[in-house]
């Protein structure tokens, strides 16, 4: 029997081996145990036509307003065809209040998805019955032993691009008073301003290294033999790295937005104010000089990890896409 086709838009390619790619490439293989899988720019795409050409028989996209076109074209075109829409960070937490574009793709969507519970209190109310919340998973990694650790690396990974705040992680590095704490950062340059502030920091300050783009498992392979990592953001809809984080047992320093607290809960220990590079050194600071004060985030952290297991994601959208395809949606809230 022919399996049912799905087809994924991304706003990222591999090439961009950003969240919004690891994201797609995950769901993707997860799907591909039980359906026909596109995963592509935009929909429709001449490029990569559907078999036979027939229409695919759910469409997952990415980002309310990147791929706000190919949901739109969907709509139009497909109007009794199920759709997911994805909301992976700028689209929820900026988007949707200046694009209409966006606010069209939260009303055209047959299932909203969010990556962390804390986004229903954003997220217009009326739109709360098609929503479902299912958190990213990253496979479990053993952390490497501290004895083996000649620095206390800090590890920042983003691409330096505005939301992710990169200056305040900079301006940390001169603040940070412990010996042996190293500040590294892990990321391509989206934004020239940002590149060049990161070359005069490593020329000024010897704890901080800009290391650049590396590939996915050589990042994996960094953080866990880090410290702790630090995520300076302004939004995140759910990090992937907050994941990868605590499956590799590191702890996180996070600041304190909406999608950081939907991530790690209200009472995480390891919070500071966005954009406040002392308050973010203090921390390190801690972390280091403090191991009663490490040991409690590494707890708080584990203590979140069942909700990263991929198996955990992989049953959810599974249920998700089984249920749009039979038409019977029973939102879970969470």
């Amino acid at each position: 029997m022919t399996r049912q086709h799905i087809w994924i838009v991304s706003p990222a390619s591999a090439r961009a081996n950003n969240g919004n790619w690891q994201s797609a490439s995950r769901w993707a293989r997860f799907l591909r145990t039980r359906y026909r899988v596109t995963v592509s720019l935009h929909w429709p795409d001449a490029g990569t036509p559907s078999p036979a050409g027939a229409p695919p028989d759910l469409l997952i996209a990415l980002h309310a307003r990147r791929s706000a076109p190919s949901l739109d074209a969907w709509t139009h075109a497909w109007p009794d065809r199920p759709s997911i829409l994805l909301m992976t960070g700028t689209d929820l937490y900026r988007d949707i209040d200046t694009e209409a574009s966006a606010r069209r793709s939260l009303e055209q969507a047959g299932a909203l998805v969010l990556l962390q519970a804390a986004g229903l209190q954003v997220l217009p109310a009326p739109l709360h019955a098609k929503t479902h919340v299912i958190y990213q998973s990253a496979a479990t990694l053993r952390p490497a032993p501290p004895a083996t650790r000649r620095h206390a690396d800090i590890c920042m990974i983003g691409h330096l691009r505005a939301e992710k705040d990169p200056y305040t992680f900079m301006r940390a590095a001169a603040l940070v008073t412990s010996p042996s704490a190293r500040l590294i950062h892990i990321g391509g340059a989206l934004e020239p301003a940002l590149a060049t502030a990161a070359r005069v920091t490593a020329g000024k300050e010897p704890r901080y290294h800009w290391l650049g783009a590396m590939p996915h498992g050589d990042t994996r392979q960094r953080l866990k033999r880090s410290h702790a990592m630090a995520l300076t953001s302004h939004m995140e809809g759910g990090a992937n790295v907050i994941i990868e984080a605590v499956s590799a047992g590191v702890p996180v320093l996070a600041s304190d937005i909406n999608g950081n607290r939907g991530m790690l809960g209200d009472d995480y220990a390891g919070y500071f104010p966005p954009g406040d590079a002392a308050a973010l050194a203090r921390l390190i600071d801690r972390t280091i000089d403090e191991p009663a004060f490490h040991a409690l985030l590494r707890a708080q952290c584990d203590a979140r990890a069942p909700l990263f297991a991929p198996a955990a994601e992989r049953t959810a959208l599974l249920q998700l896409v089984d249920n749009l395809l039979n038409h019977r949606i029973s939102p879970t809230k969470e």
